[in-house]
């Protein structure tokens, strides 16, 4: 008897020009991507590899640090929040759920009201089936008709009420309902699941946001991070781009304080706000300004505050390159919820000048041009602590200069948006050569899961491929 004949496996490597060749022999080409399409675990190598190329190749004259979330600053914001406690009205004291807070915990807050609203319908459709399974079956013909055309459902049913409910569909489980098998973490990763091919929906945002973990990476979900903004920022600019694009001076005129004031209340004590088409849209516009004027860090954080300024020392040709790398360090929180705000100011920037409608009318423009948003919302956005007033007055010059850099920073990203949220082929290159050589099982999935993405993205609507949470990120020769 011959000895056994021994069949090397394929390996998995990179093949140059950015191609990759996966386990299964199949080759993988990788091109430019939202950076909403990455999965938690590569978002948080891309943290890395940007971190490790603006202290190599960027000359930006200062310290850089990743940020934290924001969840450091807990403990002396639950000071202030105790003293708002011994105001007269105690009866009426509340936690706020949006003013004020981190913004991983305003995301938190709302993701745990979604999951309250979830709970109660659940329980209000249960309660109803159960209603519904304890009255007659109605009249025979119905029941016989329904037998034999749902013969397939009533043959699979466990539960009388299920077969009793024909407008109802099938109460699916949990893992049903959300789509396919996932992978959660690298811990959950299993060579022998095909099926592990089919993970396209998204993880839930900071569920272990308490939990300090050693093994970071052991813990970061394989799948795409659920979009992190929070609902008041997007209920605003919903509103805002619906019935506010045409209202000339938007940002700049004058609100109600009073319904202001109300609808900062509703948000803040976790109420379901739905903004309709009669609020103003000067009150949702100082509700949002308001939103990030409160910030405790702003968005785009004090520790990135002097490398941001500091880009337009370099050349105009590295400038952009170098923002994009900035908005790489972010926390998710803060990264997703600036891209929804610059999207909503490049719409609103978009419809600053007058302009003929199809129809040959003559519509208004709103005046707001992208300077004129830098200029209301940049020191909202990038900020640093004052110490004293005496400190701002005695620099008072330094830091009008401050402010003119701050502007110029924000228009350039309302203008280029769309640029600085994309990941370039060299950088997802790099982010998996680094995690290649701890884990080349997780590349081999990502891999392959890139290239079913790649797949299903030809076959589904185009309004569906434009989302970037569903924008393939791999061409697959």
């Amino acid at each position: 008897m011959g000895d056994p004949v021994y069949r090397e496996k394929p390996q998995l490597h990179y093949a140059g020009d950015f191609t990759w060749n996966s386990m299964s022999g199949r080759s993988v080409r990788l091109r430019s991507v939202p950076i909403q399409s990455l999965s938690e675990l590569e978002r948080a190598r891309l943290q890395e590899v940007a971190f490790y190329q603006l202290q190599q190749d960027c000359d930006l004259s200062c310290q850089i640090t990743i940020p934290k979330d924001g969840q450091k600053r807990k403990k002396s914001l639950r000071k202030k929040l105790d003293s708002l406690g011994k105001e007269k009205n105690k009866d009426r004291e509340f936690i706020p759920q949006a003013f004020g807070m981190p913004l991983s915990q305003v995301i938190a807050n709302d993701r745990a009201y979604k999951l309250k609203q979830d709970s109660q319908r659940d329980e209000q459709k249960d309660a109803s089936d159960f209603v519904a399974s304890l009255l007659p079956f109605g009249n025979k013909k119905q029941n016989k008709e329904l037998s034999s055309s749902n013969s397939s459902l009533s043959s699979t049913s466990e539960t009388p009420n299920e077969s009793t409910s024909p407008n109802t569909p099938e109460p699916a489980p949990r893992a049903r309902r959300r789509g396919a098998m996932s992978v959660d973490s690298i811990t959950d990763l299993d060579d022998n699941q095909s099926r592990l091919l089919e993970a396209l929906q998204l993880s839930l945002p900071a569920e272990a946001q308490n939990k300090k973990e050693k093994a970071r990476d052991k813990k970061l979900s394989l799948n795409p991070i659920y979009r992190q903004v929070p609902r008041l920022v997007d209920s605003c600019c919903q509103h805002l781009e619906k019935h506010g694009l045409q209202t000339v001076g938007i940002f700049r005129v004058g609100s109600s304080k009073k319904r202001v004031r109300q609808l900062r209340e509703e948000f803040d004590r976790g109420v379901d706000v739905s903004l309709e088409e009669e609020h103003s849209v000067h009150d949702v516009a100082a509700l949002l300004k308001e939103f990030l004027r409160d910030m405790p860090d702003p968005l785009l954080t004090r520790e990135l505050y002097t490398a941001f300024i500091n880009t337009l020392l370099l050349e105009p040709e590295e400038q952009l390159g170098t923002l994009q790398l900035l908005i790489y360090l972010l926390p998710p929180c803060n990264c997703d919820t600036l891209h929804r705000l610059l999207q909503f100011l490049s719409i609103v920037a978009r419809h600053a000048n007058d302009n003929i409608s199809k129809d040959g009318q003559e519509v208004t423009g709103n005046k707001m041009t992208s300077l004129n948003l830098a200029t209301i919302f940049g020191p909202n956005l990038l900020h640093k602590q004052k110490s004293s007033d005496k400190e701002f007055s005695v620099q008072s010059s330094a830091r009008a200069e401050e402010s003119t850099a701050i502007i110029a920073v924000v228009q350039k990203m309302i203008e280029n948006y769309e640029a600085l949220f994309m990941v370039p082929p060299d950088l997802q290159n790099e982010v998996l050569i680094s995690l290649l050589e701890t884990d080349p099982d997780v590349v081999d999935y990502l891999l392959r899961r890139k290239a079913s993405q790649s797949s299903t993205s030809s076959v589904l609507p185009a309004a569906v491929q434009a989302c970037p949470q569903y924008s393939a990120s791999v061409f697959t020769p």
